[in-house]
């Protein structure tokens, strides 16, 4: 067998060791193992998480030959849970596998306590009904719940959590924390130090773009009132001004400094959400808060202290034109400054712990660490239960959602695949799923949700007529492609909750195959 750091080599580099480990230590519960589940799975155990529990109670038919790899002709007449579980075992013996024979529906209404051993349940397939349960089952277990459904050419993800929070949000672009807008004392000191009117080109020619922004920012704010610039004019002009040091034309590191302008006209300080998350009431911390929020409260402290009104610094420095010397001058002054915020920011996390009655060091240096790394990047997501979206959505977003036309077919997808769980539950079948002419389908499915529009306060409007009749057609279908999709960014969404890494979708995620379209509704 492969060693696990070359085997899993090409994904340690999106989310490194702790990452790998927080997957190989989850165990993961998959309700119905549909072509959606199977292939949701087939992702995770690739991946190598610790342990799956396939829970299905239905046996393999001929039908399911057509749309799930992950049965075969032997297999038909068998359990379908122990004959994917085989299929999972045989790519990933490293994980893990066990499987249950019983009906996800029953296992919801008769034994709650069950899903409580899990990390995390990937629930496929399930009826509006079942969610609901099942949502409120895993939040007192404090159980992560991802739901997903594929119908026809359509289909949807849910996240179901009370909170998550993130320290490594990973975004695709951010800010250098280099706090040229604001430096630190001995940033300062040294940049006062360098001479940018030396006489010998190669020397000006490798003074790093650090240097020359801290010094032109200096004169800038000191016949601007200790002001930034702030409007288009004004950058125009600090930019002409870092031009007018040039010594010549060819000089790449004043052309540098002129790229990176826009690092000096940041605002100083924290974003707004960072200024949200340090005053949320979890910030307030007891016995109980988890290490995040621990931190959080002493981040909140640094900043209004030591930090003067910036977090911990990052530490880190771009590549940029300059002489080795200054290049590792001002490397090491970043190093110590980030070192010197860690320490201070670990003094403040023991003590918080101490007065919360926790043990000090629970929480451990390189979390800290990371936690100052990543400080101004930090994310918490929070999710309504299903029950209470379903019963009360926001009323504002429901009806800007219908009346845009860009969002119309994926407001109508999550109306109907509610619509059909009503449909079944009053004629047991869906929709279509039949043969035979659907025109009365249709009309009794328009009148099922003609009325849920009316019970979400939206009485007067209507859904694309053409969106009925491909409901009808799709006949509740799973179709392989579009559980290839929908399995995909399920499993893509598991390994960001378990990992802690990357930022997890917030709302319903609808897929519409017809328009070859995702969007993400909130309500």
């Amino acid at each position: 067998m492969a060693e696990p750091k070359t085997k899993y080599d090409r994904q340690l580099r999106i989310w490194g060791e702790l990452g790998q480990s927080a997957l190989e230590n989850a165990s993961i519960c998959l309700l119905n193992c549909s072509p959606t589940g199977s292939e949701a799975l087939k992702n995770l155990v690739l991946g190598g998480i610790g342990s799956i529990t396939i829970v299905d109670g239905s046996k393999v038919e001929i039908g399911d030959l057509g749309n799930n790899f992950m049965v075969d002709a032997k297999s038909v007449g068998q359990s379908k849970a122990k004959t994917v579980c085989g299929f999972l075992q045989e790519i990933n013996d490293a994980v893990k596998a066990n499987f249950v024979e019983e009906n996800p529906d029953t296992l919801i209404s008769t034994d709650p306590s069950f899903f409580s051993q899990f990390t995390l349940v990937i629930a496929t397939q399930l009826v509006e009904d079942s969610m609901v349960k099942l949502d409120k089952i895993c939040r007192e277990a404090n159980v992560l719940l991802v739901l997903a459904r594929s119908y026809g050419l359509t289909g949807f993800v849910r996240i179901c959590v009370k909170e998550h929070t993130v320290i490594e949000s990973k975004p695709d672009h951010s800010l250098d924390d280099l706090r040229l807008n604001n430096p630190w004392p001995e940033l300062k000191r040294y940049v006062e130090s360098i001479d940018l009117n030396v006489e010998e080109p190669a020397a000006h020619k490798h003074i790093p773009y650090v240097v020359i922004l801290v010094k032109v920012a200096e004169e800038w704010a000191q016949t601007h009132s200790s002001n930034l610039p702030s409007t288009r004019e004004e950058k125009n002009e600090f930019k002409d001004l870092v031009k007018s040091k040039m010594a010549s034309t060819d000089e790449d590191n004043y052309k540098e400094a002129i790229v990176a302008a826009f690092k000096v006209f940041a605002p100083r300080g924290i974003s707004q959400e960072i200024q949200d998350i340090i005053h949320d009431s979890c910030a307030e911390v007891g016995s109980n808060s988890s290490d995040f929020w621990v931190m959080v409260a002493a981040l909140k402290e640094f900043i209004s202290n030591e930090g003067d009104g910036e977090p911990p610094l990052e530490g880190s420095m771009p590549d940029m034109i300059s002489s080795t010397e200054h290049y590792i001058n001002l490397q090491k002054l970043y190093h110590s400054k980030a070192e010197a915020d860690f320490l201070s920011m670990e003094q403040r996390v023991k003590s918080i712990l101490v007065k919360v009655g926790q043990d000090p060091s629970s929480i451990p240096k390189p979390t800290i660490k990371s936690f100052c790394k990543n400080a101004r990047k930090l994310k918490v997501c929070r999710y309504r239960t299903i029950e209470d979206e379903f019963k009360n959505p926001s009323a504002t977003e429901l009806h800007k959602y219908l009346a845009d036309e860009d969002y119309s077919s994926a407001i109508g997808f999550y109306i109907l695949l509610r619509a059909v769980d009503r449909f079944a539950a009053t004629y047991k079948k869906f929709p279509g799923q039949f043969d035979g002419s659907t025109d009365d389908d249709e009309s009794q499915l328009k009148t099922i949700a003609l009325s849920l529009l009316s019970e979400m306060g939206c009485d007067g409007y209507v859904l694309k007529e053409e969106l009925y009749s491909e409901m009808c057609r799709f006949g509740a279908a799973e179709i392989h492609v579009v559980t290839a999709f929908i399995g995909g960014v399920a499993s893509q969404e598991v390994i960001k909750l378990i990992t802690k890494q990357f930022v997890p979708m917030l709302g319903t995620f609808i897929f519409n195959g017809i328009d070859h379209k995702s969007q993400s509704l909130k309500l």
